[in-house]
C-alpha cells in the first residue's frame, strides 16, 4: 500500500505537457520564500492601483489553482477530472467582504452550487465559508458573548437566516453541505450555528458537515463533546478534518494579546491530533468523515481504518479531499483504487480570489516538504514523458 502514491503517470494523467510545465514553473517559484513575499506585495499593489495584471494572473497561478471565474467556466475541468473518477466541489473563494449585499451574493452563489450538485454526479457537495455570510468581527463578538447593539443583533439575525436558508435547501435537495473553518477567535459562533443545522437536518444521515482544524489542540475534545450531544439528541455528525491554514496569524495574535496559542506546539503534535481524530471518528457510529488532507500517512491510516471496519471503498460516509492544483498523486491514485475522492475547485473573479491564491502560495512555502514533494513528482513525470 505504501507505494500507491508514487505513480505519477496516474497522478498527472489529465495534464497536458504545457500544463505540467506550468505547474513545475509555479512550484519552483513558490519554493523561494522571498519571491512569494515580493510577488504577494507586487500583486496586491498592482490590483489596488488597477494595473492590467489580471490576464497574467489568470494564465499562471489562477488557472493552476482555480477552476474559472464562474461555475460554467469550471465545467470542462469538472468533467475532465470526473472522467478519472475524481469529483469536484465548487468553492466560491471570495474572501474579506463586508457588506450585506456581498453576503447575500455569497448565499446566492452557494445555493446555485447546491443546484449544480443536485444535477451533476461529478459534484457531490456544496460548500461555503462562514465569513462569506457575515463579518468576522461580528462572529467574534458572538463567540466572546459580547453584548450586541440593536443594529448588530439585526445583522446577526441575517447571518443566522443565511445559514438556515442554505441548510434547508441542502436538506431538501439531499446535497451534503460542507462549512469551512476559519480563525479561532470567531469559530465558536460558527460552530454553534453549524451544530444547530446538524440538529435539524442530520436526523437520518449527515447532510451538514462542520470543519475541524486539527492544528488546534482543543478540537478533539470539542469533537468528543459534540458526539455526546449528538447521542443525546439523536443526530448524525458530518465533519471535515483538516490541519489548518491560519497558523502564523493564530500564533501572532496569541502573542500580541498575551493568551496561550490554540495551535499545537509542533507539526508532530498536529499530525497526531489529526490521526487521533480519524481513529475516534472511525470508532464511533453515526459519523461521516471528509478527510481533507495532503498528508500521505494520514491518508494511508484512514484507508486502513476503513478496511478494518469492513467499509466499502465507496461508502458514502467516507470521502477524501484535496485542493485543486495540489497533491494530484493522492487524488488520482486514490480514485483509481475506487475511493470517493474530490477536489476543492475554487472559482470567482480573479481580483476577488487573490486572497485565497496568496494563502495557497504562503501555505506551500511554509509547510515543510510540501513544495519539494510536488516538484519531485513533477520532475519524475517530466522525465517519464521525456519533456
Amino acid at each position: 500500500m505504501n507505494k500507491l502514491f508514487s505513480n505519477t503517470e496516474i497522478a498527472f494523467q489529465i495534464k497536458t505537457d504545457t500544463e505540467l510545465e506550468r505547474a513545475y514553473f509555479l512550484f519552483k517559484m513558490i519554493q523561494k520564500e522571498p519571491l512569494v513575499r515580493i510577488g504577494t506585495a507586487v500583486t496586491n499593489f498592482a490590483l489596488k492601483t488597477r494595473l492590467p495584471v489580471e490576464k497574467l494572473i489568470r494564465m499562471t497561478v489562477f488557472d493552476h489553482f482555480c477552476g474559472g471565474v464562474t461555475e460554467d467556466d469550471c465545467l470542462p475541468t469538472i468533467e475532465k477530472m470526473h472522467s478519472k473518477n475524481v469529483h469536484s466541489i465548487l468553492d466560491y473563494s471570495v474572501e474579506g467582504k463586508e457588506s450585506e449585499q456581498q453576503f447575500d451574493h455569497a448565499l446566492e452563489k452557494t445555493m446555485k452550487t447546491i443546484e449544480f450538485a443536485k444535477e451533476k454526479e461529478s459534484i457531490p457537495f456544496a460548500v461555503f465559508k462562514p465569513t462569506g455570510f457575515g463579518r468576522l468581527e461580528l462572529y467574534q463578538k458572538v463567540t466572546e458573548k459580547a453584548l450586541l447593539s440593536s443594529d448588530e443583533q439585526k445583522e446577526w439575525d441575517k447571518v443566522v437566516n443565511r445559514y438556515q436558508k442554505v441548510g434547508q435547501m441542502a436538506f431538501d435537495f439531499d446535497v451534503p453541505l460542507l462549512i469551512d473553518a476559519e480563525e479561532s477567535w470567531m469559530q465558536g459562533a460558527a460552530d454553534d450555528l453549524i451544530e444547530n443545522l446538524m440538529v435539524q437536518f442530520n436526523k437520518v444521515k449527515s447532510i451538514v458537515f462542520g470543519t475541524l482544524q486539527m492544528y488546534r489542540w482543543d478540537r478533539l475534545d470539542y469533537l468528543k463533546e459534540l458526539y455526546e450531544r449528538a447521542e443525546a439528541q439523536g443526530f448524525y455528525i458530518g465533519m471535515k478534518l483538516v490541519r489548518g491554514a491560519y497558523l502564523e496569524k493564530e500564533n501572532e495574535r496569541a502573542e500580541e494579546f498575551g493568551y496561550a496559542t490554540p495551535i499545537c506546539g509542533s507539526k508532530e503534535a498536529t499530525d497526531k491530533n489529526y490521526d487521533d481524530a480519524l481513529r475516534y471518528m472511525a470508532d464511533h457510529k453515526k459519523m461521516s468523515i471528509y478527510a481533507g488532507t495532503h498528508n500521505e500517512e494520514s491518508t494511508y491510516l484512514l484507508m486502513q481504518l476503513a478496511d478494518d471496519a469492513n467499509l466499502e471503498k465507496n461508502d458514502s460516509r467516507l470521502w477524501f479531499g484535496q485542493l485543486y492544483g495540489m497533491s494530484d498523486h493522492i487524488s488520482f491514485n486514490l480514485a483509481t483504487q475506487g475511493y470517493n475522492v474530490s477536489k476543492y475547485l475554487p472559482f470567482g473573479p480573479v481580483r476577488d480570489v487573490m486572497p485565497y491564491l496568496i494563502r495557497r502560495a504562503e501555505e506551500n512555502t511554509s509547510v515543510a516538504g510540501q513544495t519539494s514533494r510536488e516538484l519531485n513528482l513533477l520532475k519524475t513525470e517530466r522525465k517519464r514523458r521525456k519533456i
